[in-house]
């Protein structure tokens, strides 16, 4: 009994964590696609319509998507300053007081003040870039910025994938654990009834129907507890799926329906390779901005080149009567060349990045080294527990027998309550250790395809 409290505060307490953060509200079996039954808000799914769910409806999900049109935003704006900017322009001057010449004329000194009380001027005025290094730059650095937010994007659908996936192999091993226990249950409560027969008609002793009565209390807490752990695990998944808590929520199969799967992925030996890591790509990327950092930091020794238009009229006038004025045309093209000399942060800053692009590369190779020690790791759990899955089904074959053997025997009297009672616990625990040794090589291989990067549940 010892053995089987065990498994349970493993079934009932362990629940993944998730990243969710609420609800996203419920929506009913027609517009998901799932095949539903007649009652309202019932849905039944299987593993893949439950991701498809989430990667729908999951706010994390929708959130990495708008960062990506954010990133898109910015590179637009990025690609305006290749275009001219076109301005309009006016301005009004009051001469207060006017300007005093003083000219010679006949050798008679003459003073003579010039200007108008009012001015006016207006007019268009356009300025191009020729050539400007750090714009162009500044356009392949937002192109890198918009791919990361897509890989960040990804990582985040793959890490749903990951928990959705091990929240729906949680319940089913709840389910199978809270199965396997009921019928330990039932089965202890029908040995009691054969048990308090026989006492009843002398054949047994009043220890055995105590053992036998002992057996079936023992067992309902267990039963219980595993029935909480079963709600918990659906409503892990609910959460994780963003469908609300009140939806009835089925899942389709049990751990044993997977267990070819063990057999067929032990036969391939696949090459894994991390190239589709969301890791390592992220930190490819952010290697390569910070490389694109360093050539537009040194653009600030490089000149550029502008060109201006501008087209005004203006118009002079002592008095107000706006309509009689005459305005006069004039126009402008220009081009403007800037050669920095000297400034000196311009150094500092690129031995800065040349040192940050040095600590990506080292910290890019420390982690591949852990993921490819995580995937080991993943593979040898997968592989001790295909073997455990063999050792348990054959386990469980003897188990089944065994406990034929002492019932038969403690029917004609030749075998003991203990004997009976030890060989229906044998065969509940191996039965929750086969479910176990199932889940855990399911948990492992999902795991195991995060670290790859594999998304081909993504759909985009």
């Amino acid at each position: 009994m010892r053995m089987i409290a065990g498994v349970l505060l493993c079934v009932a307490g362990t629940v993944f964590s998730a990243e969710a953060e609420g609800l996203a509200g419920m929506r009913d079996a027609s517009q998901k696609g799932v095949p539903g039954d007649t009652l309202p808000g019932k849905i039944e799914i299987n593993l893949e319509q439950a991701i498809d769910i989430a990667l729908a409806d999951n706010p994390t999900v929708v959130v990495a998507g708008m960062e990506i049109e954010l990133k898109k935003t910015a590179s637009q704006e990025a690609y305006a300053g290749l275009f001219p900017d076109v301005s309009l322009s006016g301005s009004y001057g009051r001469t207060l007081k006017k300007q005093t010449m003083v000219m010679e004329f006949n050798g008679q000194s003459q003073t003579i003040q010039v200007g108008t009380d009012n001015s006016y001027s207006g007019g268009v005025a356009v300025n191009l870039p020729l050539f400007a290094p750090a714009l162009y730059k500044s356009i392949n650095l937002t192109k890198t910025d918009v791919e990361l937010a897509v890989e960040k994007s990804r990582s985040s659908k793959i890490g749903m994938i990951n928990q959705v996936t091990k929240a729906y192999y949680q319940l089913l091993l709840a389910q199978d654990s809270y199965d396997v226990l009921l019928k330990a249950f039932r089965q202890a409560e029908a040995n009691f009834k054969v048990v308090n027969e026989m006492f009843r008609q002398g054949l047994v002793s009043e220890y055995d129907k105590i053992r036998a009565d002992v057996q079936v209390r023992s067992l309902e807490p267990n039963v219980v507890s595993t029935r909480n752990g079963v709600n918990l695990a659906r409503l892990q998944l609910k959460v994780l799926m963003g469908v609300d808590a009140d939806v009835q929520l089925e899942i389709a199969g049990n751990l044993r329906d997977y267990e070819h799967f063990l057999f067929e992925n032990e036969l391939k030996n696949e090459v894994f390779s991390f190239d589709g890591n969301t890791d390592l790509r992220q930190l490819d990327l952010n290697a390569t901005m910070l490389e694109q950092n360093l050539k537009l930091q040194k653009t600030n020794y490089m000149p550029t080149l502008g060109a201006s238009f501008n087209y005004m009229y203006t118009s002079l006038n002592n008095d107000f009567k706006i309509g009689q004025y005459k305005w006069f045309p004039y126009s402008t093209v220009g081009l403007s060349l800037t050669v920095p000399l000297f400034k000196a942060n311009n150094a500092p800053k690129i031995r800065q990045t040349k040192i940050q692009i040095r600590q990506i590369a080292e910290t890019r190779l420390n982690a591949e080294r852990m993921l490819r020690m995580q995937a080991q790791s993943y593979l040898d759990n997968m592989k001790a527990s295909v073997e455990q899955v063999l050792s348990n089904k054959e386990s469980i074959l003897q188990a089944e027998k065994g406990r034929l053997i002492a019932q038969k025997r403690y029917e004609v009297g030749k075998g003991t309550i203990l004997e009976m009672n030890d060989s229906e616990v044998a065969l509940t625990q191996t039965q929750l250790t086969y479910n176990q040794s199932i889940f855990n090589y399911l948990t492992a291989k999902a795991d195991l395809e995060q670290v790859l990067g594999y998304d081909n549940d993504i759909k985009e």
